[in-house]
């Protein structure tokens, strides 16, 4: 926002062009999850402000001009939306990094990530043919079926990754035509906030993008329901995304859901055969565990490794992830930040004593870890964990922690292998690792997942379609399916010399 002033950074409600305050005039502190200290303070939205929000987003698209911009146009403004991300990137990085508690570096890579999605989408709709003709058998007739955008969407985003799931959503709905409003996690808001300054600067008309900040009891439950609003796009946990649902049924809406994971990791013994493939497993499975205090839905929470090798591929795994250096993100050197929330660790902590009760072997981690000059006595850290000898029963196992805790299972046949990693409710991501090219393909064709990395973990491609399958979601997000998410297919059927039928009488 162009205003720096107290009252002004209040005023983090966007409806119709403007900034607002919340009508209540109730504000929330942002705290900086590595010493629970305010850093910012933002409007608490509410009902009320939600349905300014959806008044204006209604308005722009029933009578505003972006619906009918050419695609030229907005892919244009796509890209200076790009332009200015890159422009902004250091910013916008160290940001998200405190607002998070994710290392600079990553918050970096991140808005790269997003950057990349608006470009990605821009090119998308830029190079599209304008309809698709159908062959009606005539010469008489011409058929086309063509894509419009649905109008207004709610977007609710979660607080792991602010900003990129945020583009996820804004870019393809932007590029189809759309107008939004956004409801950000209540904890890290910042950088959503700070796309809805870039986009008005690219030049998006007013009333196009819109943003609430506030809870999901209220503005989300309200963007779900209301009846002037026709997508709905959730990104969260399964709990939360049952209830947007449930409040979008009624209306019959689009609904997206992006829902958790509880993500295999399968290393067969053949994948470590060398020095180099132990070393590069390992390396991945602590990536796939522990990148962002394991805060990410497609991480690889559960290590399935073959009996052979399960021994000494453990102890080194433990022994790495002692190692890992804890600390405030903004602070050179540091491999891996704070939990988001002091609700969140405490309940990585019940997940792990349970565990322990369950007969779980520690092998690292399982603690709060020493306040140092790295890391405040105050801040939400907690030590990367490894839960050796762990089995389906267990809650640890069975549910998604979303903290920095891998658990170990064993197998020693590929059958057991797919067994076990499609014993899960969830069906979100997997990885395979090994070194034989046919088992590869047949374990990644049989695994029930909607994303499957074969000795790799965590990259993702703009161009590829993102979600799961069971209860890690419905719909799709990046790719050609994810822009699909944000249209409406209509056919156009014209008869160029129209003829009397008479099948009735007079």
């Amino acid at each position: 926002m162009a205003e720096s002033t107290e009252l002004q950074a209040r005023k983090t409600i966007h409806a119709g062009g403007e900034w607002r305050a919340a009508v209540s005039g109730a504000t929330r502190e942002i705290l900086d999850p590595a010493d629970a200290l305010p850093f910012a303070v933002v409007a608490e939205g509410d009902e009320k402000d939600t349905d300014l929000a959806i008044a204006a987003a209604r308005r722009a698209f029933d009578e505003g001009d972006w619906p009918r911009t050419p695609v030229t146009e907005r892919a244009a403004l796509l890209r200076r939306v790009a332009d200015l991300l890159v422009r902004d990137r250091e910013r916008l990085g160290r940001l998200e990094a405190q607002d998070a508690g994710k290392t600079v570096e990553e918050g970096r890579v991140d808005i790269d990530c997003v950057a990349d999605a608006f470009r990605y989408f821009a090119g998308l709709v830029a190079g599209e043919a304008p309809g698709r003709v159908v062959d009606a058998g005539s010469p008489d007739v011409h058929s086309v079926v063509v894509h419009e955008p649905i109008g207004v969407c709610a977007m609710i985003t979660p607080w792991n990754y602010p900003l990129l799931q945020a583009s996820w959503k804004v870019a393809p709905a932007l590029a189809a035509g759309n107008t939004f409003v956004i409801k950000p996690s209540e904890i890290t808001p910042m950088t959503t906030i700070a796309l809805i300054d870039l986009l008005v600067e690219a030049g998006l008309p007013e009333g196009v993008a819109n943003i609430v900040t506030g809870p999901g009891h209220s503005v989300g439950a309200r963007l779900s329901e209301h009846p002037d609003v026709d997508l709905v796009s959730f990104t969260g946990g399964l709990i939360s995304g049952t209830k947007v649902a449930q409040a979008a049924a009624p209306g019959v809406k689009k609904v997206a859901l992006e829902l958790g994971g509880k993500n295999p990791n399968v290393v067969f013994a053949d994948a470590c055969a060398t020095d180099e493939g132990f070393d590069t497993a390992v390396d991945q499975a602590l990536n796939a565990a522990f990148i962002h205090s394991g805060q990410v839905c497609s991480a690889g929470a559960r290590l399935i490794i073959e009996e052979s090798v399960r021994d000494r591929f453990v102890a080194e795994l433990a022994r790495r992830a002692e190692k890992i250096r804890l600390g405030r993100g903004t602070e050179d050197g540091v491999e891996c930040g704070p939990l988001v929330s002091e609700q969140q660790r405490a309940k990585v902590e019940a997940y792990v004593e349970s565990a322990l009760q369950e007969g779980a072997v520690l092998r690292s981690g399982g603690k709060r870890p020493e306040p140092s000059p790295q890391r405040p006595e105050n801040g939400y850290f907690y030590e990367p964990t490894v839960l050796d000898h762990c089995h389906r029963e267990m809650r640890v196992v069975r549910e998604e922690v979303f903290g920095p805790v891998v658990t170990v299972e064993t197998f020693r046949t590929e059958d057991e292998a797919v067994a076990l990693a499609n014993d899960t409710e969830y069906g979100l991501a997997g990885g395979v690792w090994t070194a034989d090219a046919g088992r590869a393909r047949r374990v990644a064709g049989r695994l029930r997942h909607g994303t499957i990395w074969i000795n790799d973990f965590h990259p993702y491609l703009p161009q590829a379609e993102w979600g799961g399958f069971g209860k890690s979601g419905v719909g799709r997000e990046l790719g050609p399916a994810g822009l699909a998410e944000y249209r409406e297919t209509k056919h156009v059927y014209q008869n160029l010399a129209p003829k009397p039928v008479r099948w009735f009488a007079g």
